[in-house]
């Protein structure tokens, strides 16, 4: 997998956000010339099998769509990925992003926190929860998350706080009675995200006296079946800037791959032939605790 964090600059500011993204991040964007040192890396990587571009919103990179059409044409069998916010569907100048996703047969993984209004705006805003029904009753119309569509459409759901999220298959039935009962919308799979205690969610630990609680949550819950499955095992994060890492998580801690004496900040894309990082070591630290415990983080 080559995980694409296309840059910061988001239409939201959710209090969970582990890359701290806002409207305020307009300057960390991946430019053309790093987006097109990764699809040069992509071309010449067989074994990458998907392409899951994340941000921010990275629909509104300016570089997201030349980098969608041309990892299409480059390897027209890889599975291209778009980590959706959903509102981003409404901002202006998205008016055909539906239209364009479809075309380009992405896979949309998006966030929906919950399937009820109430905590949906607590977490992502006000407002937010009725924007993203109109968002996914548009992908429903073009097709997304229809049976024998083709156009694969999933959801997210992370905690509202510092608690680990249920078990995954139950809480997906829930999600899809609830979506199909009252607003007609149909999704592929849910996927549980354990909330990561860096950055912004955090600071908002630190704010209410609970981060150390919540590291030991997440240590008492340590399962060892979950380390077969980790995404660092088989991804490779690029940073906006061009900055390799194991994951998007070590990604915001800045936890980059190859420091060396030659390489003091540690790797970019530009000093590599191909995405191959499978004879280096993976970089651990207490945040990694995050994805092991309970069920694990999908």
């Amino acid at each position: 997998i080559l995980q694409i964090n296309i840059g910061l600059y988001c239409n939201q500011a959710c209090g969970h956000c582990h890359v701290e993204s806002s409207p305020l991040k307009t300057a960390e964007q991946m430019t053309a010339e790093t987006a097109a040192q990764c699809l040069k890396l992509l071309a010449d990587t067989p074994s990458i099998t998907t392409l899951d571009i994340t941000g921010g919103a990275p629909e509104l990179n300016e570089n997201f769509r030349y980098l969608v059409r041309m990892a299409r044409n480059l390897r027209p069998d890889i599975e291209i990925i778009d980590r959706c916010n959903l509102t981003v569907l409404q901002e202006p100048g998205q008016e055909d992003l539906v239209d364009f996703l479809t075309e380009n047969r992405v896979r949309i993984v998006a966030s929906l926190p919950c399937y009820s209004a109430e905590n949906v705006d607590q977490q992502r805003g006000n407002g937010v929860f009725d924007r993203s029904i109109a968002a996914l009753l548009a992908l429903s119309e073009a097709g997304y998350g229809i049976p024998g569509s083709g156009l694969m459409l999933d959801l997210v759901y992370n905690p509202l706080g510092a608690f680990l999220p249920p078990e995954q298959q139950k809480l997906e039935v829930q999600y899809k009675k609830v979506l199909e009962e009252n607003f007609g919308i149909l999704f592929n799979s849910l996927f549980t995200i354990t909330n990561m205690p860096i950055k912004r969610f955090a600071d908002f630990l630190h704010r209410r006296n609970e981060l150390k609680d919540y590291m030991d949550l997440l240590v008492r819950n340590f399962n060892k079946d979950t380390t077969e499955k980790l995404m660092c095992l088989d991804m490779v994060s690029v940073g906006w800037d061009g900055h390799v890492y194991d994951c998007d998580f070590n990604q915001q801690l800045g936890y980059t791959v190859g420091v060396d004496s030659i390489h003091s900040g540690g790797m970019t894309i530009f000093d590599m032939e191909t995405l191959d990082l499978s004879d280096r070591p993976i970089r651990t630290d207490n945040h990694c605790f995050g994805c092991t415990a309970g069920m694990g983080s999908s």
